[in-house]
């Protein structure tokens, strides 16, 4: 069992950054894959990031809604048990609860952005971006 544990959200306001942590604990992190998503008041729960597991020779893959392009990074510290977000240029409608979701074994096509294919969630963070 992985329990994952959000951190970092806030109020902050647009063209502000921020950086969201995720920690996990119970599995071994460096096999799972990782995604960020996220849910406004109102609307579904919609992917913003994810990256793979690490793979030693080819490292790991990173993927990204468009909205979030050029804006938000998602890394990972093995060593720590931690996936990050980070979330520059931020804009009003990035406004939303976010969560952290890992799945065991690999993605494909675009698994990374669908949530009944991650097997655990953190319990979420608030961003709140102001105009």
């Amino acid at each position: 069992q992985v329990q994952l544990v959000e951190s970092g959200g806030g109020l902050v306001q647009a063209g502000d950054s921020l950086r969201l942590s995720c920690a996990a604990s119970g599995g071994t992190f460096s096999t799972y894959n990782m995604a960020w998503f996220r849910q406004a008041p109102g609307k579904e729960r919609e992917f913003v990031a994810a990256i793979s597991w690490t793979i030693s020779w080819t490292g790991t893959n990173t993927y990204y809604t468009d909205s979030v392009k050029g804006r938000f990074t998602i890394s990972r510290d093995n060593a720590k048990n931690t996936v990050y977000l980070q979330m520059n240029s931020l804009k009003p409608e990035d406004t939303a609860v976010y969560y952290c979701a890992a799945r065991k074994g690999s993605y494909s096509g675009r698994d990374y952005a669908d949530t009944r294919l991650h097997d655990y969630w953190g319990q979420g963070t608030q961003v709140t971006v102001s105009s």
